[in-house]
């Protein structure tokens, strides 16, 4: 049900008839009358223990007034706290100025040996994203991390990609987010370091040497996904560049 949750809040909300806010927020009252197979079952009780369960944060609850209809009594609202398709979404994300800006100082994406593949000649692309997914750590380090099937561990060069022009933020549940060049694009320019899942490095790209968490003691266990599910009996179906995402991707959220 989680699963269902998070791709309809992501990606299928328009296309199961679901008024949403601009800053990704819909109604709770909306959202539990949907008519999805593994949906139909859903309750604001169960909505809340998804909610507060959820170890990676990836929803945000808030309890406010309808201001669409001009409605002073408040009712509740519920979002993904990133990791949307739809271009209408506009988070409120914190601007990273300087690596200092992210708990842990690293931003990494975790792929497989067949995305890098073409990730180290285009770069990393946000496809059907509204932005490119980094964590804050490998899987084992104890911080925010991509899943632990990820068999390449790209190490993004924060710095020097601020330098260029490229924008990076920090969503309400840790994950650092990019929009990339105007194509969507992070280029290879920016990869400091590329590992294995043994933590060795790709011959020729080793930059500078083993890339350490900076401020590990602040920040909790998670993990970030990036994945795109499609609930059976939906109307929606995900286009060819999601399909590639969910076959070559294995970092979210």
């Amino acid at each position: 049900m989680s699963k269902t949750l998070s791709w309809v809040l992501r990606h299928g909300a328009r296309s199961e008839g679901l008024e949403m806010r601009p800053d990704g927020y819909v109604r709770v009252d909306d959202l539990v009358s949907l008519k999805i197979p593994k949906m139909r079952e859903m309750n604001f009780d169960m909505l809340e223990q998804i909610v507060k369960a959820d170890n990676k944060s990836r929803y945000n609850l808030i309890h406010e007034p309808d201001k669409a209809v001009g409605s002073p009594s408040q009712i509740w609202w519920i979002r993904a706290n990133q990791g949307h398709s739809m271009k209408t979404v506009v988070l409120d994300l914190q601007p990273i100025q300087s690596p200092a800006d992210i708990p842990t100082g690293l931003a990494v994406h975790g792929t497989s040996r067949k995305a890098w593949d073409i990730i180290c000649e285009q770069g990393l692309s946000k496809m059907s994203r509204n932005h490119i997914h980094l964590a804050q750590g490998v899987p084992g380090s104890g911080v925010i991390s991509m899943r632990s099937s990820s068999s390449i561990f790209i190490f993004v060069d924060i710095q020097k990609a601020l330098a260029a022009g490229i924008r990076f933020y920090l969503s309400d549940n840790g994950v650092v987010l990019t929009d990339g060049d105007e194509k969507g694009f992070l280029s290879p320019q920016f990869f400091a370091r590329v590992e294995t899942a043994k933590r060795e490095p790709l011959p020729g790209w080793e930059g500078a040497g083993p890339i350490q968490l900076l401020n590990q003691d602040k920040v909790d266990v998670e993990q970030v996904e990036q994945e795109i599910e499609v609930p059976k009996g939906s109307s929606s179906q995900p286009s060819s560049s999601e399909r590639k995402v969910e076959k070559t991707e294995t970092l979210l959220l």
